[in-house]
């Protein structure tokens, strides 16, 4: 197995989800991510998920999800003791990850500035909603909070459902994403040492580059299409005969192709449909005249043949029926640890989206419980066991 990052020691101090979610990426590729966390009570999303037992063992779901092959250590920056050993957790550290609001490091006396004279070639990187700057530096950030800041509530469900929040929190898995790619790209640098202000706000827009586009330079203000792809027609969702299958029909010879297959080549010589601005501009009528032939067949039957004459199509699937089918079960996307402590069962979650040398990069270690690797992580800074548990017992730790 590749692992590029290998000998990268990754501090994380972050929280919930588009810091995890970046740091989940990181330790894939070997680095060392030591989660550093807040005493007694730790990430945020040891409380969250869909379990409320694992929620009440400091284990949810929600922490599960992406903190596997992570170590965690505990700290307490409030106390001094605690924010010397903090310190010289830093001198060893290649990349610090937080996502507090801005300022909030500085006030405990360990921001940036202050790491930098500890550690001159540490990447600092800072993941907040709006930035490190602007009018709305002050503001709490959610992932609800940047999809409707963003525009992408704007955009989403049709005219008579719209605006609406995507299922998942897009905003927050971008900014995380987009802050592992600048980490990866910092650490890369013939000289290191940076400060990465990663806005979750401008890292969402910035995935919005034809919508956003369109209305920069073509004048087109966007607006919700529902499953209905702008840029094309046929190209959206249909009705079939027991549920709904997608088609991309883009190209003209693609939609010549979908007509044939359909038994409906009279819409070839419709002038309606002669064109794709035409075919987008009178994309209802032609979405309801072929739905007259899809809807008398099953919608897998469509898609086998559809993609078999090199019209794309797929059918609109469930989470547990991608996750059970061979295309993700078979290539090594879910990964399983047998009886993880503190959850007391076996658990299987879900790994990155990229493939080294036709490896799905993994880790060997399922996600922490708090606090589990102190004397680890201390101990080899020079701290006795005995001072470790001291520092625990009295909360510096």
């Amino acid at each position: 197995m590749l692992r590029p990052l290998a000998g990268i020691r990754i501090l994380d101090l972050t929280n919930v989800l588009a810091g995890p979610f970046c740091c989940h990426q990181l330790v894939h590729f070997g680095a060392e991510v030591i989660k550093v966390e807040a005493t007694g009570r730790g990430d945020l999303a040891r409380q969250l998920g869909a379990d409320p037992e694992l929620n009440a063992r400091n284990m949810g779901i929600s922490f599960l999800a992406q903190n596997a092959g992570k170590k965690s250590v505990t700290v307490n920056l409030k106390d001094e003791r605690g924010k010397a050993i903090f310190r010289r957790l830093v001198e060893s550290a290649d990349v610090l990850v937080e996502n507090f609001r801005p300022g909030v490091m500085e006030r405990l006396g360990v921001g940036y500035e202050a790491l930098k004279d500890v550690n001159p070639q540490l990447i600092y990187c800072a993941i907040s909603g709006f930035g490190q700057s602007g009018p709305w530096i002050g503001r709490p950030a959610y992932d609800q909070i940047i999809q409707g800041a963003s525009g992408v509530m704007s955009i989403t469900g049709d005219s008579d459902s719209g605006p609406l929040r995507v299922g998942y929190p897009i905003a927050d898995t971008i900014g995380g994403l987009t802050a592992a790619f600048a980490i990866a790209a910092a650490l890369n640098a013939e000289e290191r040492g940076a400060f990465l202000d990663v806005s979750m706000l401008e890292a969402t827009i910035a995935t919005m580059g034809w919508i956003v586009s369109n209305y920069l330079i073509g004048g087109v203000e966007p607006s919700p299409k529902g499953n209905e792809n702008m840029t094309s027609a046929p190209s959206g969702s249909f009705q079939a005969q027991d549920g709904l299958l997608n088609i991309a029909a883009n190209k003209d010879e693609q939609w010549q192709l979908l007509a044939r297959h359909l038994a409906r080549e009279d819409l070839l010589q419709d002038p309606d449909f002669a064109t794709r601005e035409k075919r987008k501009e009178n994309r209802a009528r032609l979405k309801a005249e072929l739905e007259t032939a899809l809807t008398r067949r099953p919608a897998r039957d469509w898609v086998r043949e559809l993609n078999e004459i090199g019209v794309p199509a797929g059918a609109v699937m469930s989470v547990p029926d991608i996750l059970a089918h061979p295309q993700i079960a078979e290539r090594g996307m879910l990964g399983t640890f047998q009886n993880v402590p503190g959850v007391g069962r076996d658990i299987t979650v879900i790994r990155t989206g990229i493939k080294m040398s036709g490896e799905a990069p993994s880790v060997d270690a399922p996600p922490p419980q708090l606090g589990e690797h102190n004397q680890e992580v201390y101990g080899a800074l020079g701290l006795p066991a005995s001072e470790i548990e001291t520092l625990q017992k009295e909360g510096a730790i």
